[in-house]
Protein backbone atom coordinates (compact mmCIF):
# COMPACT_ATOMS: atom_id res chain seq x y z
CA UNK A 1 0.00 0.00 0.00
CA UNK A 2 1.36 3.41 -0.95
CA UNK A 3 1.30 5.93 1.87
CA UNK A 4 2.61 9.33 2.89
CA UNK A 5 2.83 10.78 6.37
CA UNK A 6 0.41 13.62 5.43
CA UNK A 7 -2.17 11.02 4.34
CA UNK A 8 -1.64 9.07 7.57
CA UNK A 9 -2.08 12.23 9.66
CA UNK A 10 -5.28 13.12 7.78
CA UNK A 11 -6.75 9.63 8.22
CA UNK A 12 -5.56 9.14 11.81
CA UNK A 13 -5.63 12.39 13.80
CA UNK A 14 -4.56 10.55 16.97
CA UNK A 15 -0.99 9.90 15.75
CA UNK A 16 2.02 11.67 17.22
CA UNK A 17 4.22 13.75 14.93
CA UNK A 18 7.89 14.39 15.66
CA UNK A 19 9.22 17.94 15.45
CA UNK A 20 10.88 18.56 12.06
CA UNK A 21 14.48 18.28 13.24
CA UNK A 22 15.78 15.43 11.11
CA UNK A 23 17.69 15.10 7.85
CA UNK A 24 17.46 12.12 5.48
CA UNK A 25 20.69 10.18 4.95
CA UNK A 26 19.68 6.78 3.53
CA UNK A 27 18.58 6.02 -0.03
CA UNK A 28 15.22 4.81 1.25
CA UNK A 29 13.20 7.98 1.89
CA UNK A 30 9.96 6.36 3.04
CA UNK A 31 10.08 3.59 5.64
CA UNK A 32 8.00 2.13 8.43
CA UNK A 33 7.95 -0.64 10.98
CA UNK A 34 7.65 -1.59 14.63
CA UNK A 35 9.87 0.41 16.96
CA UNK A 36 12.86 -0.96 18.83
CA UNK A 37 14.49 1.66 21.08
CA UNK A 38 18.09 2.23 22.10
CA UNK A 39 19.31 4.75 24.64
CA UNK A 40 23.00 5.59 24.37
CA UNK A 41 25.24 8.63 24.60
CA UNK A 42 28.30 8.82 22.36
CA UNK A 43 28.63 5.00 22.50
CA UNK A 44 27.04 2.90 19.77
CA UNK A 45 27.74 -0.53 21.33
CA UNK A 46 24.02 -1.34 21.65
CA UNK A 47 23.31 -0.10 18.11
CA UNK A 48 25.98 -2.53 16.87
CA UNK A 49 24.42 -5.39 18.85
CA UNK A 50 20.98 -4.71 17.39
CA UNK A 51 22.06 -4.44 13.75
CA UNK A 52 23.91 -7.74 14.15
CA UNK A 53 20.51 -9.36 14.83
CA UNK A 54 17.49 -9.83 12.60
CA UNK A 55 15.57 -6.63 11.98
CA UNK A 56 12.32 -8.21 10.71
CA UNK A 57 11.40 -4.89 9.05
CA UNK A 58 11.59 -2.95 12.31
CA UNK A 59 12.76 0.62 12.87
CA UNK A 60 15.50 1.35 15.39
CA UNK A 61 14.89 4.57 17.32
CA UNK A 62 18.12 5.78 18.94
CA UNK A 63 18.05 8.28 21.79
CA UNK A 64 21.55 9.68 21.52
CA UNK A 65 20.83 12.66 23.73
CA UNK A 66 21.07 15.01 20.75
CA UNK A 67 24.87 14.83 20.83
CA UNK A 68 26.57 16.44 17.86
CA UNK A 69 30.05 15.30 18.95
CA UNK A 70 30.00 11.61 17.88
CA UNK A 71 28.30 9.65 15.09
CA UNK A 72 26.15 6.76 16.30
CA UNK A 73 25.77 5.18 12.83
CA UNK A 74 28.18 4.87 9.93
CA UNK A 75 28.45 2.89 6.72
CA UNK A 76 29.50 -0.44 8.27
CA UNK A 77 26.66 -0.65 10.79
CA UNK A 78 24.14 0.65 8.26
CA UNK A 79 25.20 -2.05 5.78
CA UNK A 80 24.68 -4.68 8.50
CA UNK A 81 21.23 -3.23 9.16
CA UNK A 82 20.37 -3.65 5.47
CA UNK A 83 21.74 -7.21 5.39
CA UNK A 84 19.74 -8.14 8.49
CA UNK A 85 16.40 -6.73 7.37
CA UNK A 86 16.00 -3.46 9.28
CA UNK A 87 13.60 -0.99 7.67
CA UNK A 88 15.18 2.17 9.06
CA UNK A 89 16.95 4.04 11.84
CA UNK A 90 15.95 7.34 13.47
CA UNK A 91 18.72 8.92 15.53
CA UNK A 92 18.55 11.79 17.98
CA UNK A 93 22.20 12.36 17.22
CA UNK A 94 24.63 12.09 14.32
CA UNK A 95 25.68 9.79 11.49
CA UNK A 96 28.86 9.68 9.41
CA UNK A 97 29.98 8.30 6.03
CA UNK A 98 27.09 10.18 4.42
CA UNK A 99 28.02 9.36 0.82
CA UNK A 100 27.99 5.64 1.58
CA UNK A 101 24.75 5.93 3.59
CA UNK A 102 23.05 7.63 0.64
CA UNK A 103 23.69 4.52 -1.47
CA UNK A 104 22.18 2.04 1.01
CA UNK A 105 18.52 0.91 0.76
CA UNK A 106 17.81 1.88 4.36
CA UNK A 107 15.76 4.67 5.86
CA UNK A 108 18.05 6.87 7.97
CA UNK A 109 17.03 10.06 9.73
CA UNK A 110 19.39 11.92 12.05
CA UNK A 111 20.05 15.43 13.32
CA UNK A 112 23.34 15.96 11.48
CA UNK A 113 26.57 14.41 10.26
CA UNK A 114 29.78 14.24 12.30
CA UNK A 115 32.99 12.50 11.19
CA UNK A 116 33.99 11.36 14.69
CA UNK A 117 33.29 7.74 15.72
CA UNK A 118 31.85 6.84 19.11
CA UNK A 119 33.52 5.46 22.15
CA UNK A 120 32.98 1.72 22.65
CA UNK A 121 32.30 1.19 26.35
CA UNK A 122 29.37 -1.22 26.17
CA UNK A 123 26.98 1.39 27.53
CA UNK A 124 23.33 1.84 26.65
CA UNK A 125 19.88 0.35 27.15
CA UNK A 126 17.48 -1.39 24.77
CA UNK A 127 13.67 -1.38 24.73
CA UNK A 128 13.02 1.50 27.11
CA UNK A 129 10.57 4.31 26.42
CA UNK A 130 12.49 7.26 24.97
CA UNK A 131 11.41 10.81 24.28
CA UNK A 132 12.74 13.42 21.87
CA UNK A 133 11.42 15.76 19.19
CA UNK A 134 8.23 16.10 21.25
CA UNK A 135 7.30 12.42 20.90
CA UNK A 136 7.40 9.45 23.26
CA UNK A 137 8.71 6.43 21.34
CA UNK A 138 7.67 3.13 22.92
CA UNK A 139 8.96 -0.31 21.95
CA UNK A 140 6.37 -2.06 19.79
CA UNK A 141 4.73 1.11 18.50
CA UNK A 142 4.74 1.79 14.75
CA UNK A 143 6.85 4.48 13.09
CA UNK A 144 6.23 5.90 9.62
CA UNK A 145 8.76 8.28 8.06
CA UNK A 146 9.13 10.00 4.73
CA UNK A 147 10.32 13.33 3.38
CA UNK A 148 7.43 15.07 5.15
CA UNK A 149 8.29 13.89 8.64
CA UNK A 150 7.98 11.17 11.26
CA UNK A 151 4.66 9.81 12.56
CA UNK A 152 4.25 7.41 15.50
CA UNK A 153 1.16 5.29 16.17
CA UNK A 154 0.16 2.66 18.70
CA UNK A 155 -1.04 0.32 15.93
CA UNK A 156 -0.20 -0.59 12.33
CA UNK A 157 -1.95 2.10 10.28
CA UNK A 158 -1.53 0.13 7.05
CA UNK A 159 -3.18 -3.12 8.20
Amino acid sequence: MKWTTPDLCDAHPDVEVAAPLFQDYGRRRAFCGRIVTVTCFEDNSRVRELVDGEGHGRVMVVQGGGSLRRALLGDLLAAKAVDNGWSGVVINGCVRDVEALAALPLGIKALAACPVKTDKRGLGEVDLAVEFAGVAFLPGQWLYADGNGIVVASRDLLA
